[in-house]
């Protein structure tokens, strides 16, 4: 157990001003390697990784991204997550079978690195990587004996525990997709992912850490809930932000209590049909989007400076300004049909994608 822890037309309305003014501005690389992953330390400084054992990290807002030596014998290896804590500092993810997923570590630019955890288990795969906090990072990998693996640092990636919570059980036939978990922080600092449909009665799955509560009795810990979503479709990945909620209950003399909307996209990847789902009370209750993306989305994160949410994927980039109710494309119409195509992975400002592609997120 861890210790710690809008009408319809009016929504339409706002999709015709705010979102057109928004658009990809693609970035020089120096890397044709299919990139999976991106950290945005600020809009200045962030770090991406992808395969061959690619680590690139920019210092100049991705006017310019420097190609790291890859860590020692992880030359070959897929880094499909990567979660930078500076300049100088970040953990990145090999994922694969048993011992092609290793977690790295540089705190010199990578000048260096040291593998931080090597996975114990023959048949997991390590998934995704999120930092919580300014030291507190979350790794999650396949369902090994029954259970979701979960692995937690406090101390920056340097040494991790694995969690053994009940909570974790899993349904025989989920599966987890690269990138899917995202971390949240609220009042406590908590992990939300998703999990894989499949083909059976299993259906997708949302997962969160925080309070659980019978009666009066509360306490800590991991708890799965259906993700309204249809049968084989995957939550490939889950953002949110803090948002201020009526009080209720038996508080009184308080307007208003803090409260994190989440939503979460994914799909079909076979078909390439797209999916999501929101909440507005921290993932206690989900229900799934009115309108959906237009298309299987990988990826979806917080754009804080303009108050909404954009997720990313392979047919293209969509938006919702209503914490997720309504998806519609970044730039309607043939304008935005190539540059918002082919992505694999956000961290606003930047975008990652196939064969060495970044971008980076302007408004005109």
């Amino acid at each position: 157990m861890m210790r710690h822890l809008a009408s319809m037309a009016m929504a339409l309305g706002l999709f015709l001003a705010a979102p057109a003014q928004a658009q990809w501005h693609r970035l020089a690389s120096g890397t044709q390697e299919d990139l999976k992953a991106v950290s945005a330390i600020d809009a200045q400084i962030a770090w991406a990784s992808g395969g061959h054992g690619t680590v690139l990290r920019t210092q100049d807002g991705g006017t310019s991204w420097q190609r790291c030596a890859a860590p020692t014998g992880a030359e070959d290896l897929d880094f499909r997550g990567v979660q930078g804590f500076d300049k100088d500092t970040a953990v990145v993810m090999a994922g694969g079978s048993g011992q092609a997923s290793r977690l790295f570590k540089t705190a010199d630019g990578c000048r260096t690195w040291k593998v931080v955890l090597a996975n114990p288990d023959a048949a997991g795969s390590f998934e995704a990587l999120r930092r919580a906090t300014a030291y507190d990072i979350y790794l999650l990998g396949q369902p090994v004996a029954g259970r979701f693996v979960v692995y937690l640092s406090h101390n920056a990636g340097d040494t991790w525990a694995r969690e053994t919570d009940s909570g974790l059980a899993f349904p025989a036939d989920a599966h987890l997709v690269p990138g899917g978990a995202s971390a949240m922080t609220n009042v406590l600092s908590f992990v939300v992912f998703g999990s894989g449909g499949g083909d059976g009665d299993g259906g997708a799955q949302i997962y969160s850490y925080g309070p659980l509560c019978k009666g009066k009795a509360c306490e800590i810990g991991w708890s799965g809930k259906p993700a309204p979503m249809a049968s084989g479709d995957v939550v490939a990945s889950v953002a949110g932000r803090n948002i201020m909620v009526p009080a209720t209950g038996t508080v009184t003399g308080i307007g208003t209590m803090p409260a994190t909307a989440l939503v979460a996209v994914g799909g079909d990847p076979r078909q390439g049909m797209g999916a999501a789902a929101f909440s507005a009370d921290g993932g206690a209750t989900w229900k799934p989007a009115s309108a959906t993306p237009g298309g299987y989305r990988s990826a979806v994160d917080f754009d804080g400076d303009h108050n909404r949410f954009i997720a990313v994927g392979p047919n293209g980039t969509d938006v919702s300004v209503d914490d997720g109710l309504i998806w519609a494309p970044l730039r309607p119409g043939p304008e935005g049909s190539a540059e918002d195509r082919g992505w694999t992975a956000v961290s606003l400002p930047f975008v990652v994608g196939e064969h060495g592609r970044i971008g980076l997120l302007t408004n005109r």
